[in-house]
């Protein structure tokens, strides 16, 4: 196995070689996505209160709308992020990162692949479709072996390993 192939050359090939970067942990990424998850909250609060008003008095045209934008602007987020460095505010605190399964180098574009399977399916909250594939993809590292990818990761062909 090369230098460059730190995770096998197939993404359900065997455990990671000795020299790579030990995997996060899944009660790491657990603890990365609800700090995340916490600068979620916070900006649809914002976003809410700026398109409802005090209130609360929501149309479901206007939630279906504050949806899209929390989202897509939650998308972005994630996407900058990980394309640029390989980690979030909460991946940072946890000391992980995102890597590509190929070569263990920080995602770029894969890192826009892996925020978009990630996030934009929240703007199907509203009839639930978004929160049943979030919930099941978010679970899905906890019985997948060996690499405990998420369906995120496997979409974007990327791990989740320690960086400290």
């Amino acid at each position: 196995m090369s230098e460059k192939e730190p995770y096998g050359q197939d993404v359900y090939g065997t455990q990671p070689p000795a020299g790579g970067p030990p995997l996060a942990s899944v009660g790491q990424r657990f603890l990365a996505r609800l700090i995340d998850t916490g600068l979620l909250i916070v900006l649809a609060v914002v976003v809410d209160t700026a398109m409802h008003g005090p209130q609360w008095k929501a149309t479901i045209g206007k939630q279906m709308l504050a949806d899209i934008l929390i989202y897509s602007l939650y998308f972005v987020y994630e996407g900058l992020m990980l394309s640029r460095t390989g980690q979030t505010l909460g991946k940072m605190a946890l000391k992980i990162r995102v890597a590509n399964f190929s070569d263990g180098s920080v995602p770029g574009s894969a890192g826009w692949v892996r925020a978009a399977v990630f996030a934009l399916p929240g703007i199907l909250s509203a009839v639930c479709v978004g929160a049943l594939f979030w919930l099941l993809n978010v679970l899905w590292c906890t019985w997948d072996q060996p690499y405990r990818q998420c369906l995120h990761d496997k979409a974007a062909k990327t791990v989740v390993v320690r960086t400290g």
